[in-house]
Order: C-alpha cells, then structure tokens, then sequence
C-alpha cells in the first residue's frame, strides 16, 4: 500500500482551506485557536479565541474582542503574536507568527457589528464592566450584565510565518511557511 505524502503546495493550500473551512464550521478544531502575546512586563499572556475570518490572498486572519481587553493592550504594545491551531483529524499543529492591529471605529467595524449585535455574541461586546473585571455579587449570582455601548474591537493578524508539523504513524514532517518559501525542518 502506498501511502500519498502531500506536497508542499497541497500542504500550504489544504492549511487555508481547513483555515477557511474553521470560520464556518463551529466544531472544526481550528475555530478556537491559543492567542499568544506579550505583556509589558515581558510576560507571556495566552487564551483561546474564535477564529472570524482567513484570507489566503492577503495572508490575513481576523478575531474580534471587546476594545478594552487585556490583549488590546498588549497588541498595541507589542503586535507581534502566535497563533497555535492543533487538529487530531490531520494530525496537524501549526504555528502562526503574525503582525496584529486592532480596530475600534470604521467601516469595517461598522459592518462587522451590525452583523453580529443581534446575535448572542453581542453581549460579550455590551457589559458596562472590561473583561476580567470582578463582578459584584449579585450580578456574578444571577449571570446579569447591564448592556451598554458597543465595546466591540476587530483585531486583524497579518501572516508572517507559519510553522507546519505533521505528525503521523508514517513519520512526522515539518516545515516553515512565508508568502514566498517553503524550508523543510526537523520535526
């Protein structure tokens, strides 16, 4: 039996495709990947977000988040950051370096909002009170939240490299991705 070993454009074309494929599908394993950026004191700070968008042409991967989160911070203080996606059904990790910027006011904003805030997701958008911030006791026992303004934010992440691993009963193979290189790694 042989067995067919992907080549590097099937891989970089399949890795987009299951990207895209994650913005639509809520069960795919690579809507919920690990953000990871850096705090001011130079710690790292990881949590998992919802993938909202992947673009192959322009190399581009889209999250939302409310303007006053922790990671609004940090992207503007340092927008260098990592995505990590893991998938069991592939048997694929890979790595995602990007270049991230945040917006809060625009066009895009603008329309991205107004086809969410009649969804359930609003809410994450509209409490009167920045995410992590301790909740009073009443509002903790009865999962309320006064609704407000929009503090919704898009944060968009420019690609800049992604590390595939494969791992496979066949052996394991890696490689590093950019818009214009392929290199072939230990795994």
């Amino acid at each position: 039996m042989k067995i067919h070993l992907p080549t590097r454009d099937e891989v970089r074309h399949q890795i987009w495709k299951e990207l895209g494929r994650a913005t639509q599908d809520r069960h795919h394993a690579w809507r919920t990947p690990v953000l990871a950026t850096v705090c001011k004191n130079g710690f790292v700070n990881a949590r998992t977000v919802v993938l909202r968008a992947a673009d192959p042409i322009q190399g581009h991967l889209q999250i939302f988040t409310d303007a006053r989160s922790p990671k609004v911070t940090e992207i503007t203080d340092m927008a260098d950051a990592v995505f990590v996606f893991w998938s069991s059904r592939l048997g694929w990790q890979i790595r995602v370096r990007v270049n991230m910027s945040v917006l809060t006011t625009g066009s895009t904003v603008e329309t991205l909002w107004q086809r969410i805030k009649h969804s359930a997701s609003a809410r994450d958008y509209l409490s009167t009170s920045a995410p992590g911030s301790p909740l009073s006791a009443d509002a903790s026992e009865a999962g309320e939240i006064d609704l407000v303004v929009s503090n919704f934010a898009v944060v968009n992440a420019q690609v800049i490299e992604i590390d595939w691993l494969e791992l496979a009963r066949t052996g394991h193979r890696r490689a590093r991705l950019t818009s214009d290189a392929w290199e072939w790694l230990t795994p």
